[in-house]
């Protein structure tokens, strides 16, 4: 397939392009090809965007909120004109099938219009104090500020919408940002980088640095930011808020989510987005579905037309408007799924489809017989790999759901309103799902984990919430 020319980025450091000496490469996961290349940031490099960001901060968070509006909507609108090479670039570093990268450039899209709309919502509350007689005539007003800097860290899976998830409410709310995107797709974030700046935020607010990890954990215990946005895997997350300090910390880590398919489960649709949950970027997905427990009296039917679906998935070329599976991001990933794979069987699972490596490139796999303890189902496989169990009670199912250390997004194909109650008071989740995969996401809905899976919410309101701290003003007038 055609690529793109080699694209060549700079990074932005107080809204300016820079350079080091030290190239970082782009590969296509999909065939080991540069693709482009950036520059890792020096260690000066990150001191200076600290300074700089706290400097543009008195800056951004003097802007009215109908500015502040007016630069999301202006990003919103570019980003729509330039779909097509956001997504190809998008799909050549990633590895993501171009109908998918597509998808979560109009997601991205959607992100900043939301923030748009967001940033003239950040009201406040009058409080009327005159609650007993010593309070008399007293009054006051509680209202949200923007915290200040932000250091956001995002991940290879979706290197424009996630990166838009931290960036659009930074903006809405008036902060400043560090953002290190991830080492494998850096190129679409330092491509949205041009477009914030071209829209007109303050070039000072605006720092997109790639760097090591090891810059990041510097990063995160720098007492000069003032919160950690960070999505990734557990084990970073959580070391990254042990370094910071004092400072607010959100993390939107890992999941190994679950579906529970009951007696009255519509099998057509359960099927569909079962797969389309499960094998959507080669499982690379937080909330990719990982685990099925089906009803013992479905077991056999939804196996059945599963596997028939499964079949039909095309992998290959991303580039391929007819793919529906790439690689995975790379060799080395796929090795290690591969590896759990082997495990599994070798502790008595059992492949029903699947199961074979090329490269980067991992088949659409799908077992059974999995018991909790097995890694393909107590951690997060981030593969196109899912397990299928039977079960007899619901109850049984819920506690084979939350038999788990993580605890993101679940989803529950009922239609008996008990069912949904119980569900939703149940599952250790962040969100629950009614005939819905969990893979789901809308980008206003609250969006977090409990447990292993993180801390604090994502979606623009709520990460508006957490990207401000509420001052109370209180008046007596005399």
């Amino acid at each position: 397939m055609t690529s793109l020319t080699f694209v060549q980025s700079k990074f932005f450091l107080a809204g300016k392009e820079h350079e080091s000496k030290e190239i970082l490469e782009v590969r296509n996961p999909h065939n080991e090809e540069i693709i482009g290349e950036t520059f890792l940031a020096t260690e000066r490099d990150l001191e200076e965007a600290v300074e700089v960001s706290v400097q543009g901060f008195q800056e951004t968070k003097k802007l009215p909120s109908y500015r502040r509006s007016e630069i999301l909507l202006k990003i919103r609108n570019k980003l729509e004109k330039e779909v097509e090479s956001f997504a190809k670039l998008l799909s050549l570093e990633s590895g993501k099938p171009i109908k998918d990268a597509r998808r979560e450039v109009q997601r991205a899209v959607l992100t900043f219009e939301i923030a748009a709309e967001e940033a003239k919502r950040i009201g406040g509350e009058f409080l009327d104090l005159n609650l007993s007689p010593s309070s008399e005539n007293y009054y006051g007003i509680y209202r949200p500020f923007p915290i200040g800097p932000i250091l956001a860290i995002t991940p290879f899976n979706f290197p424009l919408n996630l990166v838009a998830h931290k960036l659009a409410p930074a903006l809405a709310v008036g902060s400043s940002f560090v953002l290190k995107p991830a080492s494998k797709t850096p190129l679409t974030a330092l491509k949205l980088a041009s477009l914030i700046l071209e829209s007109g935020y303050p070039e000072k607010a605006v720092n997109v640095l790639p760097c090591t990890s090891s810059s990041g954990e510097k990063l995160a215990q720098d007492e000069r930011f003032k919160l950690l946005s960070f999505t990734g895997s557990p084990s970073v997350g959580w070391k990254l808020k042990k370094l910071s300090g004092k400072k607010k910390v959100v993390l939107e880590l890992g999941g190994n989510a679950a579906v529970i398919l009951t007696q009255d489960t519509p099998l057509e649709l359960a099927v569909k987005r079962c797969v389309a949950g499960g094998f959507s970027y080669a499982g690379q997905s937080c909330i990719s579905v990982q685990r099925i427990f089906v009803h013992e009296t479905l077991e056999k039917e939804f196996t059945s037309l599963f596997l028939a679906e499964v079949k039909k998935i095309k992998t290959g070329d991303p580039l391929d408007e007819t793919v529906d599976l790439g690689p995975m991001i790379s060799e080395k990933e796929a090795l290690r799924a591969e590896s759990w794979i082997q495990e599994a069987v070798h502790q008595g699972a059992e492949i029903l489809i699947g199961g074979m490596r090329k490269g980067n490139l991992l088949d659409p796999t799908v077992m059974t017989h999995v018991s909790p303890e097995m890694k393909v189902s107590c951690q997060e496989v981030f593969a196109p790999l899912v397990m299928i169990t039977p079960y007899q009670e619901f109850e049984d199912a819920l506690k084979m759901v939350n038999h788990s250390d993580f605890g993101l997004q679940s989803g529950v194909f009922t239609q008996n309103l008990n069912q949904i109650l119980k569900a939703y008071e149940s599952l250790e989740v962040g969100g629950v799902l009614i005939n819905e995969v969990p893979t789901w996401r809308m980008d206003s809905m609250p969006y977090g984990g409990i447990k292993d899976s993180g801390l604090g919410r994502e979606g623009i309101k709520y990460a508006v919430q957490e990207m401000t701290e509420g001052k109370l003003l209180v008046v007596h007038p005399v």
